[in-house]
């Protein structure tokens, strides 16, 4: 029996148009979201843009492992509501004051976010029968639940609404960065048909190092020999004309003379996007180190710490020495340059290099990029769960004078990001020492891989049944066939030209 006097009722007892009509809405409701997400992959498959139809695969997986936690939920529920533990085990590390929040006002705000009071009483009702059961059975040891019924029903609304909050962030950033970015398809196209000028090309030109426009904007000037002021230079950009046309077309330059000479006419804008839709399957995606954060989190959100106030700093650092760095490659660049060469033939030329990057590894970039979205969307579904939950004046969500700050940076982080941070992160790590498999495209990159199994393979099947003194050039002949395959391992210099080394030794 219930508080209310009202028996619970099972399906025995259900009427089955009530059985039939609730399945049936649920069931409608899950074959929409299947059949929208269907079509939406079809539409990416039928516009060529698998990375995208990938990144929507992800987010499929996603919705899967929710699937299975809200079903490893349900099905624990009444064991883990079984296990008691004395009741001086769970008056430590609260995050409210005992007895600082009532049930009755947590229970009164969770009535009034819905609209029927019938929907609302039953949600309310069942709650509190399962929680009394667990009650009573570790009453009867004078225990208490480890975790009682209704706190769960909130965790599990907690990890959906975590879930959904990151994946629309994430859309959110690449679209919005996106807009920004494809702004510079006007610049492609002018370089395009600055190319297509023979008489200009084909000009002999010698460039004054010192006097270029690229040059003089991030080496000449007050205080060109100080680290200090290059660095300061670089972190004040990022919040006003992070990349300029200059700047583009100074390392698609670079670039192209150093992973594409032979193909002056090269896409670069094309292959950028590609790059970075390529990227965006992995920043949409929760990791396990990303689920172990939240862990950490809920076990740190100790009433009187105030975490939830100083974890919303950690993606707002990031994100500035992110920006700043990514900013500091392109003066880095331009010192090289300058230090080396007084006057070049040709266009100005930088070279790309992984040291001028974290560790040597521009991929970093990407993983910080990554946990500054989620982290930043675990305070934001953080936030709006509690909010929603237990009423803004809940002990849980703090004094205004927290609130206020993490909304601002929140939306701060957001919105540079979107427009400084991404745009940066997606031209200036084509600067490092391998270019990328989405040089290639689709057809291309699958033609290689399946080309060098083949030889691999046909070449094993030789070595198998030739001599000792013909193994040598089969074994060249094989190992041509693991450097191709090894590009989409690892990124690797093109086949016309060398390796270029990991540390820059001038222009080219």
């Amino acid at each position: 029996m219930s508080g209310g006097g009202e028996e619970e009722t099972t399906l025995e007892n259900t009427p089955t148009w009530v059985v039939a009509l609730v399945c049936s809405v649920i069931v409608a409701i899950s074959l929409a979201a299947e059949r929208l997400l269907h079509y939406g992959g079809k539409f990416l498959k039928k516009r060529d843009q698998k990375p995208l139809y990938e990144a929507l695969q992800k987010i499929k997986e996603e919705l899967m492992l929710l699937g299975f936690i809200s079903l490893l939920l349900t099905v624990t529920q009444n064991g883990i509501t079984k296990i008691c533990v004395p009741p001086g085990l769970t008056r430590h590390m609260l995050p409210c004051k005992e007895g600082e929040k009532s049930e009755t006002a947590s229970t009164s705000h969770f009535q009034s976010f819905f609209s029927s009071p019938d929907i609302s009483g039953t949600v309310r009702r069942l709650l509190a029968e399962g929680s009394s059961a667990s009650r009573s059975y570790c009453g009867r040891k004078h225990k208490v639940p480890l975790l009682s019924v209704e706190a769960i029903h909130h965790l599990h609304i907690f990890i959906f609404v975590l879930a959904v909050v990151h994946v629309t962030f994430c859309v959110l950033t690449v679209f919005f960065g996106g807009l920004k970015i494809r702004l510079w398809k006007h610049w492609e196209a002018s370089i395009a048909k600055d190319n297509y000028d023979a008489q200009k090309v084909l000009e002999p030109k010698i460039t004054q190092v010192h006097q270029h426009a690229f040059i003089k904007g991030h080496f000449l000037g007050f205080g060109k020999d100080s680290a200090l002021m290059g660095w300061l230079h670089s972190f004040f950009k990022q919040f006003f004309g992070s990349v300029t046309k200059l700047d583009y077309v100074t390392l698609r330059h670079g670039f192209i003379q150093t992973h594409c000479k032979s193909n002056p006419k090269f896409n670069f804008y094309k292959y950028m996007i590609r790059a970075l839709e390529d990227d965006f399957k992995q920043v949409v995606g929760i990791s396990w180190y990303l689920w172990m954060f939240v862990v950490i989190f809920l076990l740190l959100n100790v009433n009187g710490w105030h975490m939830y106030f100083w974890i919303a700093f950690i993606p707002f650092f990031l994100l500035l020495a992110v920006g700043t760095k990514l900013g500091h490659v392109i003066i880095q660049l331009a010192h090289e340059v300058a230090e080396k060469h007084g006057a070049i033939e040709g266009e100005l030329v930088v070279q790309p290099s992984d040291y001028h990057f974290w560790l040597h590894r521009p991929h970093i970039v990407l993983f910080l990029i990554h946990f500054i979205l989620f982290q930043n969307s675990f305070e934001i579904a953080f936030f709006f769960w509690i909010w929603v939950t237990y009423g803004f004046d809940s002990c849980i969500m703090g004094q205004v004078c927290y609130i206020v700050p993490r909304l601002v940076i929140g939306v701060f982080i957001q919105v540079l990001c979107s427009y400084s941070t991404l745009p940066l992160y997606a031209l200036v790590t084509q600067m490092g020492t391998h270019f990328k498999k989405a040089i290639f495209d689709e057809h291309v990159q699958v033609g290689l891989v399946g080309w060098a199994q083949r030889v691999k393979k046909k070449n094993e099947h030789k070595n198998d049944h030739s001599s000792q003194g013909q193994g040598s050039s089969h074994d060249a002949s094989s190992s041509v066939g693991l450097q191709m395959a090894s590009v989409f391992k690892r990124a690797s210099a093109p086949p016309e030209a060398n390796p270029p080394p990991p540390k820059p030794e001038g222009s080219v």
